[in-house]
């Protein structure tokens, strides 16, 4: 991994980003991905915030207009770490060590992320979706994925030792519609 002295060590060009998607946004009540935010759909936002930390950006569970894509692994329909597992074998696929995750509606991530998720892997402690970790880790998440445990982030960040991280202002969590009306009325 090549050093970059603004991040502490990683390079923003070894770094695979990955906005989660495949969920089926049962508490949201429609597509949330899709759901507009200043007028533009929520997973645009999430990835041009990712496309500031990340060299590379890809769209984990969905197809989006534009954006390389990749299904979510073993298989449709296993939670946030499917879209996990599928960006860390992208990232070996293409020879990146680490993989900088985020959920669909990230639209607040902190401009110095990457130096707070340094050393990883790490994870933010109140909304762990949004990580970064090694590429290295795919067959942790894949066995994961395959046993009767709980298919869980946190399990995954255990399991590969990573370390939670407190932020000084949380990023926002979207999970209904009223969400969504709060923050689009109220602001971050």
């Amino acid at each position: 991994m090549s050093c970059c002295a603004g991040l502490l060590g990683i390079d923003r060009s070894a770094v695979l980003g990955a906005v989660i998607a495949g969920g089926r946004s049962t508490r949201f009540g429609s597509d949330k991905a899709l759901a507009r935010f200043h007028g533009r759909p929520l997973i645009d936002h999430a990835l041009d915030n990712l496309a500031t930390h990340c060299g590379q950006v890809i769209v984990c569970g969905r197809t989006h207009d534009g954006m390389s894509t990749v299904p979510d692994q073993p298989a449709a329909g296993m939670g946030p770490l499917g879209g996990l597992a599928a960006a860390l074998l992208e990232a070996q696929a293409r020879g990146l060590p680490a993989v900088l995750s985020v959920p669909c509606d990230a639209i607040d991530l902190p401009q110095d992320l990457l130096k707070r998720l340094f050393p990883y892997p790490a994870y933010v402690e109140s909304l762990p979706v949004i990580g970064l970790w090694p590429a290295a880790a795919a067959a942790d998440a894949l066995a994961i994925l395959d046993g009767n445990g709980t298919h869980s982030m946190k399990a995954f960040a255990s399991r590969i030792g990573a370390r939670a991280v407190q932020l000084a202002r949380e990023p926002v969590n979207i999970n209904t519609a009223a969400d969504l009306e709060r923050v689009e009325r109220h602001g971050l």
